[in-house]
């Protein structure tokens, strides 16, 4: 069985519901920021980098949220998470890529400064800047990223878990969520599909 090594409300709430998308049994395991577990030998086995998620196959470790949804989506082909046109799988990784290497650095600026600067002062900097730049990453998704319910229009992809999951950010993050009526239509409607609920259930959301 494949195993998720999580922490509670990060970006592995993405794999999570990708999996239970895909209809793939897995076992979830906590790994404790609050005792520093991410940190230790026995975890850095399985993860150098000491961060979530990490999926255990049966033949290896993967790791980095990306990897583990296309995974998922290629060993679970009879969900259609992946468009097989190629042009609408190429606009779900183009969100895709724009959620991890933008709207997810972006909200670390909030908490984890100490990576691209060393003098506090410029960790404060980064923590105030992070509402205006997690506000203009939401105009981009609803404007350009949107086709519908979801992002594709009516059919679920991996895109959306990982926008559901950064989603869930963005009130912590001092987004007034009511400037956007497609992204709150969007949430709603993530959270009423079994993937969601089984997740949060679990606790992992």
């Amino acid at each position: 069985m494949l195993r998720l090594f999580y922490a509670p409300g990060t970006i592995a709430v993405a794999t999570a519901i990708t999996l239970h998308e895909a209809g793939l049994d897995f076992e979830p395991v906590l790994v404790d920021f609050s005792k520093g577990e991410q940190t230790k030998p026995d975890y850095h086995k399985l993860n150098p980098k000491g961060r979530v998620p990490a999926l255990v196959t049966n033949h290896g470790t993967l790791t980095e949220t990306g990897a583990l949804l296309e995974y998922a989506a290629a060993i679970a082909p009879q969900a259609g998470l992946v468009p097989s046109d190629p042009l609408r799988a190429a606009k779900m990784r183009e969100v895709m890529y724009y959620l991890a290497s933008t709207a997810h650095v972006n909200h670390a600026h909030k908490m984890r400064g100490q990576r691209w600067a060393s003098n506090e002062s410029s960790w404060a900097d980064m923590t105030a800047k992070v509402a205006q730049n997690m506000t203009d990453c939401c105009t981009h998704i609803e404007t350009c990223c949107l086709a519908g319910p979801f992002v594709l229009g009516d059919q679920i992809s991996l895109a959306d878990p990982w926008l559901f999951t950064i989603s869930t950010w963005l009130t912590g993050d001092g987004v007034d969520l009511s400037r956007f009526d497609g992204l709150q239509a969007f949430m709603q409607e993530m959270e009423s599909r079994p993937s969601v609920q089984a997740t949060r259930a679990a606790g992992i959301l």
